[in-house]
């Protein structure tokens, strides 16, 4: 069967569903999940997205992102005005809203003066945009275009000193349109405002919830499969694991779990997977451990695209487990623990570019052996994920575990993946961790409360780079370890965490002098954006 992406279970859990149409901006993602925050399920779609699709959907309401173009030159992205008129409550954002303003009838130039950052806003509390938020509020900005003219039937609710028009709505026909981002965190009452459309004028009741989810999800589990056999890829991280407890509490032994060590994982993950989901663990269902560590090091020899590097890992995983499926006989479906971040970076999904592929998605080759797959979490935020594994009743150790790739190591090793980089980079990742785990039980015990710096992931990461060195008195050329630490809310952004100098000081003395092959340590401080998460 042919099969380029898989499906998830068709989410029949509310009626109620916020579009967001992507223009290309980079926190199309972001304006999703502040709307599901709501308790209002959404989904992104490109601006390309056909009006008759779009009407068959039947959405409560509409969100049109921001994006880097401006709306008023040759092949900019846009809309039909039909899109306003469909009764439906519209919201636009930054470019969103300058496009509105266009497309109805209004005028967008380039500013005299451009803003960008924490900016000042005066609101007017009487919109229902606005509604209970502070008649002068910090807002984030990004343009260098403004509303120079509103359309007709609109006036303005929000200005700053620079930016005339802040927001604009015609509440007669339920439009409304903000130049700056309220779904960031630097917009302080963003959320308000979000939840004041969405829940107010879009007239949504918020029953997006994670108990309703699961038991949905349980029951469509279990009308899909019927009495076939699920085949699921387990890697032990968290997704695949919530995916796991998910079909195992819907389908229980008709699950086989095949975990494929390839030999990128942290130090001593095997096991400690096995230890969980294998025999003597607490789940029903069936496991299967493949060591092919020798397997993927051949596949890999030589190879150092990024991209390469993933699809070579995620065309091994789909044929290991074909093989496990023909050891085991019939298999009806291939099980995944994709989540909606995936389906949106590989370009799946909205119209922003395609940032990375991922082994279960974009990675996928064009031919699987399976008669289709399933991804009961690809609807599903990072946070989502948790909360629905925490609903499954899985230990919290395991919820909330740091995320780990699916390509594993293999993309935190910059270049050629060899046995020996691999090692590398797995002792300097455990000591890095040990040591950070350490430092934030310690202040917790002596301030009582968690250290703020604790990050929301952290690892060891492997450059491409050799230097050259001085230890014991002699000259070494070696590799160089990046640290990486982000605190983040929801994985689509994130920025360096502060991690105390003493404890990078200690990190850095123990990986030189315990982890042979290295002889210098970085750490990296860039967000995401520009950056990614991961380092390929």
């Amino acid at each position: 069967m042919d099969i380029k992406s898989g499906c998830s279970v068709e989410q029949g859990l509310s009626n109620e569903k916020v579009i967001v149409i992507d223009f290309g901006g980079q926190y199309n993602q972001l304006v999703a999940r502040r709307v599901r925050e709501c308790n209002v399920y959404c989904e992104i779609y490109s601006y390309r997205t056909d009006i008759e699709q779009i009407k068959a959907m039947k959405p409560k309401g509409i969100i049109l992102t921001g994006g880097p173009n401006s709306c008023y030159e040759e092949n900019a992205p846009a809309c039909t005005k039909e899109l306003f008129e469909l009764g439906i409550p519209v919201l636009g954002l930054c470019y969103g809203a300058q496009l509105m303003m266009l497309v109805l009838g209004g005028n967008v130039e380039k500013a005299p003066v451009r803003e960008y950052g924490k900016t000042q806003v005066h609101v007017d509390p009487s919109s229902p945009l606005f509604a209970g938020v502070e008649q002068e509020t910090v807002c984030w900005m990004s343009h260098f275009d403004y509303i120079s003219r509103i359309a007709p039937g609109f006036f303005t609710v929000a200005h700053t000193d620079n930016c005339p028009v802040a927001a604009a709505q015609c509440p007669d026909k339920k439009l409304y349109a903000i130049q700056f981002h309220p779904e960031v965190l630097h917009t302080v009452e963003g959320t308000k405002m979000l939840y004041n459309f969405v829940r107010g004028v879009c007239s949504c009741g918020g029953t997006w919830r994670m108990d309703s989810f699961v038991e949905e999800s349980v029951r469509q589990i279990r009308e899909k499969v019927g009495d076939g056999k699920v085949l699921l890829a387990l890697s032990g991280g968290v997704d695949s694991s919530v995916a796991a407890g998910l079909l195992s509490r819907a389908i229980g032994r008709q699950l086989t779990c095949v975990f494929v060590d390839h030999g990128l994982l942290r130090k001593n993950e095997g096991d400690e997977v096995e230890a969980v989901f294998g025999p003597d663990g607490d789940f029903d269902l069936n496991f299967i451990r493949v060591n092919a560590q020798e397997r993927y090091y051949g596949k890999l020899a030589g190879v150092t695209e990024p991209e390469t590097k993933r699809k070579i890992i995620g065309e091994e995983f789909i044929r290991v487990f074909e093989e496990e499926a023909k050891k085991i006989g019939a298999v009806d479906f291939l099980a995944q623990g994709t989540i909606y971040p995936d389906v949106v970076e590989s370009g799946l999904g909205g119209e922003s570019a395609v940032i990375k592929s991922h082994h279960n998605v974009g990675g996928l080759p064009d031919y699987v052996d399976f008669k289709e797959i399933i991804e009961p979490l690809r609807d599903l935020f990072k946070d989502e994920v948790r909360k629905a594994g925490l609903e499954l009743g899985l230990p919290e150790q395991l919820v909330f575990r740091q995320p780990f790739p699916g390509p594993g190591l293999g993309i935190r090793i910059i270049g050629e993946v060899t046995a020996e980089k691999v090692h590398i980079v797995q002792d300097a990742d455990a000591i890095y961790r040990e040591e950070v785990d350490k430092a934030a039980v310690s202040y917790a015990k002596e301030h009582g409360a968690a250290a703020p710096w604790r990050p929301d992931q952290y690892f060891a990461a492997l450059t491409n780079m050799r230097s050259v060195g001085v230890m014991g008195d002699e000259r070494t050329y070696d590799y160089a370890v990046a640290l990486r630490a982000v605190k983040t809310v929801d994985f689509m952004t994130a920025e360096c965490a502060e991690i105390p100098f003493a404890v990078l000081q200690t990190v850095m003395n123990r990986i030189i002098n315990e982890v042979r092959g290295v002889n210098r340590v970085l750490f990296d401080i860039s967000s995401k954006p520009p950056g990614t998460i991961e380092f390929e």
